[in-house]
């Protein structure tokens, strides 16, 4: 593995365990996009507790905002493609990144990633990204597609008692910018998961998407999970 792509990469990369939703703390937090619909509104509605009033109050001022943050992206954007049935569209206009995520899911905090959505009942399947500072420019800048992508699922995804197993990666382009997408498996003594994960670089950060599930129940909900991995899109800011 090149020096390159070694310093590129430096960080910890291994999932983490999930920490609880903290309150409103970063003026981000008042502009950041963020999924919406009606069936947010009315369940956000029906929270009667009063520890639970500021958070409700909060998150319908975001569902406003992510609307409008929408309606102000370039038409080569995410909006300028019709969302699948079935699916939501998350977007940062802050941080520079959107996706699509199952309109079932419901958002959670994934320690050090900016944004995650997890399937209501099977906490493994799931969505996250994450982004680091870098000094590239574009993803070919990281080195060889092959060597990233190794040194990303052996070294940084795959906990030390994990067994790493690459399936398939593909390249493409998007609007300019450059994305690597890959399938890969992490087998543990006791349970497996599998995920694809889309990395791309863009204003001045290292973006990585993960969406998985368990071994067991990947074949059943691959096509869906690859539409979550290759709709992630990285925009200027």
């Amino acid at each position: 593995m090149s020096n390159m792509v070694v310093s590129s990469l430096s960080g910890n990369w291994v999932s983490t365990t999930l920490s609880k939703k903290s309150n409103l703390s970063h003026p981000k937090d008042l502009t950041r996009g963020t999924p919406f619909s009606l069936r947010n509104i009315t369940a956000c509605s029906r929270e009667s507790t009063a520890s639970d009033e500021s958070h409700c109050k909060r998150r319908l001022l975001l569902l406003k905002i992510g609307a409008l943050s929408a309606s102000l992206l370039p038409a080569s954007s995410l909006f300028a493609e019709e969302i699948p049935k079935n699916y939501r569209a998350f977007v940062d206009s802050v941080d520079g990144y959107s996706y699509y995520y199952p309109s079932d899911w419901r958002e959670f905090d994934f320690r050090a990633h900016d944004s995650a959505f997890k399937d209501r009942y099977m906490q493994l399947q799931n969505v996250r990204v994450r982004f680091l500072p870098t000094d590239k420019k574009d993803i070919h800048d990281m080195g060889p597609m092959e060597e990233v992508i190794y040194y990303l699922v052996n070294h940084r995804y795959a906990a030390p008692n994990q067994i790493a197993t690459i399936y398939d990666m593909q390249e493409k382009t998007a609007d300019g910018k450059n994305y690597y997408t890959f399938e890969y498996e992490l087998t543990s003594p006791n349970f497996s998961t599998t995920s694809f994960a889309t990395i791309a670089v863009g204003n001045g950060r290292f973006y990585t998407l993960i969406v998985g599930a368990n071994k067991r129940r990947w074949k059943r909900y691959r096509d869906m999970l690859q539409v979550v991995a290759d709709s992630f899109k990285v925009l200027d800011i």
